[in-house]
């Protein structure tokens, strides 16, 4: 594998230099762009959200580079390239940049998602081409990964291409949206898989139904509540997560819908999800609406739209992340492609925009340094 490497220096506003910036407690983003296969990264301002492109970006990534996650740490970025079927490990400098750790690590077919564990502890690839899920455990030192064996083999199988994943909170259970065909209609679903040491078992009780085509999937930070955006029927699902198991046969991390689930919205082609820091507000990225929704996360997991929705984005919003402060919401538009940062009230939950900054491609994965 021949060694791709970028280094990227954090840009000094007020110099017409690139070298001598020293340390900061910026935040640094990276934006998966899968059709020119690489990486854009930006510094970003925590004080003002406006966001500052690096010296060398974007970087050369692996074909069709699909999904981004960082390590808790913040020392590591993994990027599943999906037209190549594996994972490459970036180290990430003090000042952001990034330089690749070959050899990049074979998974299934397609790997379209990638999610971790809150501890850093295993990594979790959702190959869509080949219907399973690749897990390794994480090397705390290096970042190194290491398969970890299933009860069936190398991979997980799931029976369906999956949408979207998210690990619980607990790092107890994995959550994987998809779609199945009954009686020749199409039925979102959720599977979800306890894990131990990294090994998957299906839930008893899983799947649970869901709305068509779940590409959203947020899980509050406690995992009491998750909530899936369904594409196709412009709705949300919401769901109340077991926590202790009962008598009746329930297990733990197993799915509960609310009495209103799912209901309805009145933005078009809602797409992706996103919790706010203080788990107070869930944001809905509407592809087809060009707009952001915001709800209010009631203490019982129902949601309740913001008075001042919605927000205004480009033309095709379909990826979300909060900066790790919480103080700044972005959004990744498709159809014109670019990224758009919006001041976050956590008072209120409106949303005011501060600046887009056009991207060379498609974006499809937005990570945040933690």
């Amino acid at each position: 594998m021949v060694k791709r490497a970028a280094a990227l220096f954090l840009v000094c506003v007020s110099l017409a230099t690139w070298v001598g910036c020293g340390p900061t407690s910026s935040n640094y983003m990276y934006v998966a762009i899968p059709g020119s296969n690489e990486i854009v990264v930006y510094r970003e301002d925590p004080n003002s959200g406006i966001l500052t492109q690096l010296v060398g970006s974007p970087i050369l990534a692996g074909l069709a580079v699909q999904a981004l996650v960082i390590h808790p740490s913040g020392k590591f970025l993994y990027a599943a390239n999906s037209g190549e079927g594996d994972v490459s490990l970036f180290n990430i400098s003090s000042g952001g940049g990034l330089t690749e750790n070959p050899p990049r690590t074979n998974v299934g077919n397609a790997p379209t998602l990638i999610a971790m564990d809150a501890s850093g502890t295993f990594l979790y690839v959702g190959n869509s081409g080949s219907n399973d899920i690749s897990v390794f455990s994480i090397s705390a030192s290096n970042g190194a990964l290491t398969p970890v064996l299933q009860t069936s083999g190398q991979t997980a199988p799931i029976g369906l291409s999956p949408i979207n994943m998210e690990v619980s909170p607990s790092g107890g259970v994995l959550y994987v949206t998809g779609a199945v065909s009954i009686g020749g209609t199409s039925q979102g679903i959720i599977e979800a898989f306890s894990l131990t040491q990294g090994v998957l078992s299906v839930l008893p009780t899983s799947p649970y139904s869901t709305g068509i085509n779940p590409y959203g999937l947020a899980i509050t930070a406690k995992s009491g509540f998750l909530y899936t955006a369904n594409n196709i029927d412009d709705s949300i699902s919401e769901f109340t997560i077991n926590a202790a198991g009962n008598a009746a046969g329930s297990p733990p991390g197993s799915l509960a819908p609310l009495a209103n689930s799912p209901f309805g919205q009145p933005y078009a082609g809602p797409q992706a999800l996103q919790i706010d820091k203080s788990g107070t507000y869930l944001y809905v990225a509407n592809q087809a609406s060009t707009s952001v929704a915001g709800y209010s996360i009631g203490s019982d997991g129902a949601l309740t739209g913001l008075t001042t929705n919605p927000f205004d984005t480009g033309s095709g919003p379909s990826v979300l992340a909060n900066d790790k402060a919480g103080k700044y919401l972005f959004v990744g538009n498709q159809k014109s492609p670019a990224i758009q940062s919006f001041s976050l009230d956590t008072g209120s939950g409106t949303l005011t925009s501060v600046a887009t900054y056009t991207l060379p491609g498609t974006p499809t994965s937005i990570a945040i340094t933690p």
